[in-house]
């Protein structure tokens, strides 16, 4: 009988043995949590025809959540458009001006600054989801969208309204422009 549960033991002592050899990679992640974070992954992005960005805002007060968590997608958004407009800009001014004319180029400096800044007015929510801590305070997840095409039409409408800038003004060139700055921003 003794033998017998001797032999029965030993199968199970040698998986027990082989699963613990091959388990490095387990043990890595045993108790590790997946973290799942609301209003984040890749459709909340940004992509070809928006601008997105997604934040998290922490308060005892759940308008102050909203609120902080609303204020980091804003500026999120807008530091990443304005140094790409930037670049916009002084790609534009440089051939529009050959770069001779330094009031010109900070016409359109200034113009896309202001443009960034009324279309940053449209910005959407596209996800929004309120937590409350087990201490009592609230979690706002927020993920807020800007289209590319009101950035364009806006920093257009500007040229098109300045005097000095819209008759030498080339939409074709300047979209261009554009389009190849802003295909990279958020990827």
């Amino acid at each position: 009988m003794k033998k017998m549960s001797l032999f029965m033991l030993l199968p199970a002592a040698l998986v027990f043995v082989m699963s613990g050899c091959g388990s490095s990679k387990n043990a890595a992640t045993q108790g590790d949590v997946a973290i799942i974070v609301p209003c984040s992954g890749p459709e909340f992005q940004s992509n070809d025809d928006y601008y997105r960005a997604n934040a998290m805002g922490l308060s005892t007060d759940m308008t102050i959540a909203k609120q902080k968590a609303q204020s980091t997608c804003r500026t999120e958004i807008a530091t990443a458009i304005e140094s790409k407009m930037k670049a916009v800009t002084d790609d534009y001014a440089s051939s529009y001006s050959n770069g001779e004319n330094d009031e010109s180029r900070r016409r359109f400096q200034q113009l896309s600054r202001t443009a960034v800044q009324q279309t940053l007015k449209g910005l959407r929510t596209i996800c929004e989801q309120t937590m409350k801590t087990q201490d009592g305070k609230y979690k706002v997840y927020v993920a807020m969208e800007m289209s590319k095409q009101a950035l364009l039409e806006d920093v257009v409408s500007g040229i098109k309204n300045d005097d000095k800038l819209r008759t030498d003004f080339e939409y074709e060139r300047f979209k261009k422009i554009f389009d190849e700055e802003m295909k990279d921003l958020g990827k």
